[in-house]
């Protein structure tokens, strides 16, 4: 090969290196892995060809590496023990044997595919520079222009590299031109063959919190702390905080003097209204403090199903609600839990719905007078389930009942109980369902059937359940997310994470 062309290739080498900061043996390894590929193209491709550059003079060596083997299969890639020490004295089995080549005769476009090479080895690295500059910027709020309007998404020009804000990552109503300024959370950083992928979002509810962070120095120092926050963007949105420290204002100091502070954050969001709310450990203050500007005259709390019920006056029903559901359904994303609103018209309503609807069952099931079932009701009873499992002391502690009366009401409710169980059961075995997976759930057989009749009959059925489909069918279940996810790996012999 042309000694002068190939002193250029190093030439060239010294000069990338220096300019671009980029090691000398990474860019010599980057030739002499084009080289190889060259040499494939020559030789054949079920070859397994190896190239060194002289990183002295830049002389170019062609090899046909070679597996020592005992009983030579491929001859293109294998040699024999025997062969090999013709070779490559010493050489045994298991070594690798390195058979020259001619050169490859690039002339004079040596230099110029040295360029090439290095051109490319160049943009590789630089891509996984940025990409290792901004993978560690998930989560921060960055400043950009706007490069380019593409099909509605926004490239965002960030000086070294460009990031995408997607037509629905906008706030609804937001509109940007060429050259405009713009602020947006970093959703995502991915490295692709075409480079690094960087995701913005102005409509990501965590934007609001690294706004506030930026705004308020109490939050950035973790004095006061975003416990969560809910948001419909561009309209309005309510975040919950909380200050470990009792002397810290943390509403106040998020709103700032006459304020400044939230609203900063709302002309970043395109007057974005942001509700601030004390967060409690206390469910029923913290619904309380999320429903605001609602005033709230009783809340009943239902742990089993995850919903909280809220009791508003006539008059507070629509501002609770807010306009199209805006409201409670931001204050049920904020505390975590589904709110159902209704005013004390309503509830009375209901609950003289529910004292006669229990007050029948418990006549026609338990056979007893209207009196008692009225007093079993009022002392809010609502299934024979639970006179079955309640001690004879809290039945006698009822005026009026006596021992002898407590005793027989709850030995109606177990015959009712057992009876419906055994007539379950039946349903069970009719329908194939298996006993090791009764057994497995431990669950009221009232619940196995339902998820039977869904179509779990056996451990296998179980273990393709996610824990929402558990859930919904099984709403009572006296277990939380993780204990049903773990029941569902156990059942199908998952260890335990």
């Amino acid at each position: 090969m042309n000694s002068a062309g190939n002193a250029e290739i190093l030439q060239i080498v010294e000069s990338v290196s220096r300019e671009k900061g980029i090691p000398r043996e990474l860019l010599i390894a980057a030739m002499e892995q084009a080289i190889q590929v060259a040499g494939r193209k020559k030789y054949g491709f079920e070859h397994n060809i190896k190239a060194e550059i002289s990183r002295k003079n830049g002389d170019i060596k062609l090899f046909r590496v070679l597996d020592v083997v005992e009983n030579v299969e491929n001859y293109f890639s294998q040699i024999s023990l025997q062969e090999a020490e013709e070779k490559q004295q010493g050489a045994k089995i298991g070594d690798e044997v390195y058979d020259p080549l001619p050169p490859i005769d690039l002339g004079r476009v040596a230099a110029q595919a040295a360029k090439q090479v290095i051109i490319q080895k160049v943009a590789e690295v630089e891509r996984e520079k940025q990409y290792e500059d901004f993978k560690d910027r998930k989560g921060e709020i960055l400043n950009g222009i706007v490069k380019r309007i593409e099909f509605g998404n926004i490239i965002v020009d960030l000086g070294r590299t460009e990031a995408i804000i997607k037509k629905d990552q906008l706030i609804r109503g937001e509109t940007f031109k060429i050259n405009d300024r713009i602020k947006a959370y970093v959703q995502d950083v991915r490295l692709e063959p075409k480079g690094p992928q960087i995701f913005l979002s102005r409509t990501d509810d965590l934007m609001v919190a690294k706004l506030f962070e930026l705004e308020v120095p109490e939050i950035y120092d973790n004095i006061i702390e975003i416990k969560s926050i809910a948001r419909d963007p561009g309209s309005k949105a309510k975040i919950a905080v909380f200050a470990a420290d009792s002397g810290v204002d943390p509403i106040g100091s998020c709103v700032g003097i006459r304020g400044n502070r939230v609203r900063a954050v709302t002309a970043e969001l395109g007057g974005e209204k942001i509700d601030i709310v004390l967060w409690s450990k206390n469910v029923a203050q913290f619904v309380i403090n999320a429903i605001a500007p609602a005033e709230i005259t009783k809340v009943v709390i239902d742990e089993d199903k995850g919903r909280v019920e809220i009791v508003v006056p006539n008059e507070q029903l629509s501002i609770a609600i807010g306009r199209k559901g805006q409201n409670v359904r931001l204050a049920s994303k904020l505390t975590g839990w589904n709110i159902d609103v209704m005013t004390e018209e309503q509830e009375s309503k209901r609950r003289v719905d529910e004292f006669g609807y229990t007050t029948e069952l418990f006549m026609e099931i338990l056979d007893v007078e209207e009196v008692i079932a009225q007093l079993l009701s009022s002392e809010g009873f609502a299934t024979i389930e639970q006179i079955a499992s309640i001690e004879i002391n809290s039945l006698t502690a009822i005026e009026g009942f006596d021992e002898e009366l407590a005793s027989e009401l709850k030995r109606r409710a177990i015959d009712y109980v057992n009876t419906k169980n055994e007539a379950i059961v039946k349903e069970l075995e009719a329908l194939g369902v298996e006993q090791e997976l009764i057994d497995v759930l431990d669950l009221q057989p009232e619940s196995i059937l339902k998820l039977a009749e869904y179509g779990i009959k056996t451990i296998e059925d179980l273990g393709v359940m996610s824990v929402g489909e558990f859930k919904k069918l099984v709403p009572n279940v006296n277990a939380t997310d993780e204990d049903i996810a773990l029941l569902i790996k156990t059942a199908i012999g998952q260890p335990e994470s």
